[in-house]
């Protein structure tokens, strides 16, 4: 499938960029977007701040600490959907194919469109520029894969395009850290293992990847030949819904932590019933003090529909395996194998009592 025009366009520092668009005191400085506190989270980073370092996902007292001179700014997720409607609004003018991954970035086929990908990406970006005033990158590339890698190679503000002619040298000479899919630690487990490129990993048979990498060798040994015949999914099915907190105080009582429970699983239910979307499986997330993090699964053969059922699944979780954990500083309840995603599928899911392990 190398004659489609797929663009992946991902929106630079988003949060963060918004929140320097409307304070200009912020402008040119190191921002973080998330909680100051001792128990804070980065949501998101400035380009100023990650030069030191930060990086979404880091505790805000080792964000701090690689940046001291870190501005926190407390999130405002009514206006990065706001702003996401209109960046996704001009999407929509050109293709009703458009597969949103997040608030911030999306996939577009646009392979019928009569005029040609790289200047439907330089105009999608410089409408966006107007209309939003944040600057956004792309990548133009035949596959999604590509496609996404290109949008990071020239970020900010950047755009990349990888011909179907010049992919195969360009995915042998990419670092394997660079390779969407390959987080940090397989990439330190590659180059333990004197795989450094695109082109040490074509070297070797997929048996060989799937018995060091597990079944995501596979994925390696499809990617770096360029196989990606992933189509666009306008419809993607949401796999899970779910939510958690992170608390500023470490949580030591099982009554507290049911207390917690409760009102997660409220949270949910309620999102499963707005959506009419039920799910079979019942999750608990559980993040240590020391960052160690447990999930529990429990699954039945319907979906749960009763709030009660929720609450007291994910309490039976927490109780059944209490023991292996001291205290929770996150508590986290999702469903998953969700009744919209069966009904895409057209599959029949089976009765499942597997306690899961991740």
């Amino acid at each position: 499938m190398t004659d489609r025009a797929i663009i992946h366009i991902d929106m630079d520092a988003f949060f963060a960029s918004i929140e320097q668009r409307d304070n200009p005191k912020l402008k040119g400085r190191p921002v973080a977007v998330g909680g100051s506190s001792q128990r804070g989270v980065v949501a998101a980073a400035s380009y100023e701040a990650r030069k030191f370092g930060v990086r979404s996902a880091m505790p805000s007292v080792i964000a701090k600490r690689k940046c001291p001179h870190l501005i926190f700014v407390k999130h405002r997720f009514e206006v990065y959907r706001a702003v996401s409607q209109q960046v996704r609004a001009i999407f929509d003018e050109y293709t009703e194919l458009v597969e949103p991954l997040s608030l911030d970035e999306a996939y577009l086929d646009v392979t019928d469109h009569p005029r040609s990908a790289i200047d439907i990406a330089e105009e999608i970006r410089q409408r966006i520029f107007e209309t939003t005033q944040l600057t956004a990158s792309a990548g133009v590339s035949f596959n999604k894969f590509l496609a996404k890698t290109a949008s990071d190679m020239n970020k900010p503000n950047g755009l990349k395009v990888i011909p179907y002619e010049e992919s195969i040298p360009f995915l042998e000479a990419l670092p394997v850290e660079k390779f969407h899919g390959i987080g940090k630690v397989t990439a330190e487990k590659m180059r333990k293992r004197g795989i450094k490129t695109g082109a040490d990993i074509k070297q070797m048979t997929e048996l060989a990847l799937v018995q060091q990498f597990g079944k995501s060798g596979r994925y390696y040994y499809r990617i770096v030949r360029a196989e990606d015949n992933r189509e666009v999914n306008p419809n993607r099915i949401r796999k899970s819904i779910g939510a958690e907190r992170t608390y500023s105080e470490d949580i030591y009582e099982e009554e507290a932590m049911y207390e917690k429970l409760d009102y997660l699983s409220e949270i949910v239910f309620k999102t499963m019933a707005t959506k009419q979307n039920f799910g079979r499986t019942i999750t608990l997330k559980v993040k240590t003090p020391n960052f160690k993090l447990l999930t529990r699964s429990k699954s039945f053969n319907s979906e749960v529909r009763h709030l009660e059922q929720l609450k007291s699944t994910a309490k039976e979780l927490l109780r059944v395996h209490r023991s292996e954990f001291d205290a929770a500083r996150l508590l986290g309840v999702s469903v998953s194998n969700l009744e919209k995603e069966h009904i895409a599928a057209g599959v029949q899911l089976e009765l499942d009592f597997d306690m899961e392990s991740k």
